[in-house]
């Protein structure tokens, strides 16, 4: 089962994302992309470990900024076992300064947000991933701004497309969407 967790900066994503896995197994990988490039960052991280920590439910904390895919592919599960990404939007992120300098960045993004999808759409295990929403705001004024905006736009649309739920958190209220979506038939 694959679960996308959506919505905006701190609307309570990431601590749904950790309750519900502990609802759905007995314990956890957590799949860390985030880089704590200066201290404010190192700061949230460490507040999200501890969280993880109290919380009771047994996490194993694997740092992964870039190789998702590759993690997802060679993982094994085992019995009530959940896998966690966070998060989807700091893994974009980390790929386009990847590829920043390079003339075709978008493409070659866009090569790592398809094999990510295909290696969660193949994963045999339970997977919950959890993204920003950054669509609903201003147009960024410049190009890489908006760039990141779009690839994360289409990546969140990939990832959906191969979740079994997809839940939009708003104001720590989540609501499964995929219920509730309009079919043409």
């Amino acid at each position: 089962m694959n679960v996308l967790v959506t919505g905006g900066a701190r609307s309570g994503k990431s601590s749904f994302a950790e309750r519900y896995a502990a609802h759905l197994g007995n314990s956890g990988i957590y799949i860390a992309t985030a880089q704590p490039f200066d201290e404010e960052m190192a700061e949230r991280l460490a507040l999200h470990r501890e969280r993880r920590d109290e919380s009771g439910f047994a996490w194993q904390t694997v740092e992964e900024p870039l190789e998702v895919a590759d993690y997802l592919r060679r993982y094994e599960p085992r019995g009530g076992e959940v896998v966690l990404i966070d998060c989807l939007t700091l893994w974009l992120s980390n790929w386009l300064f990847r590829y920043e300098q390079e003339a075709d960045m978008e493409k070659r993004v866009g090569e790592r947000i398809d094999e990510l999808a295909e290696a969660v759409r193949r994963c045999a295990g339970t997977v919950l991933l959890v993204t920003n929403e950054v669509g609903s705001g201003i147009v960024p004024e410049y190009k890489l701004g908006r760039v990141y905006r779009d690839l994360a736009g289409r990546m969140n649309q990939r990832i959906a497309g191969v979740s079994d739920e997809v839940f939009l958190v708003t104001s720590g209220i989540p609501v499964e969407l995929k219920r509730l979506a309009f079919r043409f038939e």
